[in-house]
């Protein structure tokens, strides 16, 4: 599934993840698009450029792909909240411990100027507008950090005290309603900001396991995305098979 359109009802839709299915679904909304892991040679049926030696591999979740938190990447050709004055941008992952600071889901626009969506340079300032998953790894557990930049803001929605057990599946999501930036971890709200001069983004590129300039790899997995230009209340998040 990839791109949604118009405001059809849909009766239900599933993908099977072993012994568990998600519920993805009951209704449209005016756009969404899934990605799904399962797969290297392209995601959501967008070109998806490989570097290292990421592997698609089977997990309680279904299938996900796994990254060495040294080299390995996923360049994919789409930026899906581009043009989202309110979003919701889920994903479902896996961290694995390793470095402190890894930053493993990247949108970025492309500057028309350039061309580029990332600095030439593996430099910790972007001059492109961006949205981040990252965490914050600390011994065997974890924090979220979830990030919005662009002309005129510039939000990080991290705290050290809400923290989690490595080497389990998590559902994540950040949340934009036009003026508050929320983040959540399994339904959980983490902490909100107020943006009030936020812009739409232009179309861009995704980077999965790595920031986009290379900076900070990921070590562990991600098996699942979604990207809605609609607020979606926790309710209607994506959840986990209970005990994954």
């Amino acid at each position: 599934m990839n791109h949604l359109t118009g405001n059809k009802l849909i009766a239900l839709s599933l993908f099977a993840v072993g012994a568990a299915c998600f519920l993805v679904a009951a209704a449209a909304p005016s756009r969404q698009i899934v990605w799904n892991f399962d797969r290297l040679d392209n995601i959501g049926g967008v070109k998806t450029t490989v570097e290292g030696h990421p592997k698609v591999v089977s997990s309680p979740v279904g299938k996900a792909v796994e990254f060495d938190g040294v080299g390995d990447m996923l360049l994919i050709e789409q930026h899906p909240l581009a043009g989202a004055e309110k979003f919701t941008f889920e994903a479902i992952f896996r961290p694995d411990g390793g470095e402190n600071q890894q930053r493993w889901f990247h949108l970025a626009e492309i500057d028309p100027k350039t061309g580029l969506s990332t600095s030439p340079t593996k430099t910790t300032q972007e001059p492109n507008a961006r949205f981040l998953f990252e965490i914050r790894v600390v011994g065997d557990q974890w924090y979220l950090d979830a990030f919005m930049n662009g002309p005129g803001y510039n939000k990080a929605l991290m705290f050290k005290n809400k923290v989690y057990p490595v080497g389990k599946w998590y559902h994540v999501a950040q949340v934009f309603d036009g003026k508050t930036f929320s983040s959540y971890v399994n339904g959980e709200l983490q902490g909100q900001a107020e943006v009030t001069t936020y812009k739409p983004q232009l179309p861009g590129r995704a980077a999965v396991g790595v920031r986009m300039n290379k900076v900070n790899y990921f070590k562990g997995a991600v098996a699942w995305a979604r990207f809605t230009h609609e607020v979606l209340p926790p309710a209607d998040f994506v959840k986990l098979p209970a005990g994954k």
